[in-house]
């Protein structure tokens, strides 16, 4: 492994990933935004305890908060521990937050966070700009995926 691959690799990890939102939602566009986090909560993300689990994001007063995200509180953090259910702020630019407010009013869209990660040394979310599916759009993907997994296994046998 060069040093450049190891650069990149230290750059970004993956703290959760949202699996459930790819399953209810159609992403249209994602952000990468950041996130404002406490000291604790640093810690306890970097031991993983978190759930995005019916977490989603708000716009009041042209600012965007995250609503829902769990993060369990640090096992070694005393008077100073967090609250693991309380409502964070993003970090957006003006021009996104204004294209966020157009697009959340004009069709019903939602704002999902799909992943968390670390990007250096910052916590980043990917904010995704869903829509919902309805119940037969779930089941043709999870039929597409099957039929897929059923190929691909022929595959391998065919091989071999």
């Amino acid at each position: 492994m060069t040093t450049k691959d190891k650069a990149t690799k230290r750059q970004s990890s993956l703290i959760v990933n949202n699996k459930k939102a790819y399953h209810e939602y159609h992403v249209l566009e994602t952000f990468k935004t950041g996130i404002v986090l406490t000291g604790t909560e640093i810690k306890s993300l970097r031991a993983g305890k978190v759930s995005m689990n019916d977490s989603h994001a708000r716009i009041h007063n042209s600012e965007v908060f995250l609503y829902g995200l769990q993060i369990s509180a640090y096992e070694q953090g005393s008077y100073n521990n967090h609250q693991p259910d309380r409502v964070r702020k993003l970090l957006l630019t003006r021009q996104e937050i204004k294209k966020l407010i157009g697009k959340t009013k004009e069709s019903g869209l939602t704002l999902i966070p799909l992943k968390l990660f670390f990007e250096r040394c910052w916590v980043k979310v990917e904010l995704g700009l869903c829509k919902g599916k309805k119940l037969h759009d779930k089941r043709d993907a999870i039929s597409e995926r099957d039929s897929k997994r059923e190929i691909s296994r022929a595959l391998k046998q065919g091989n071999r």
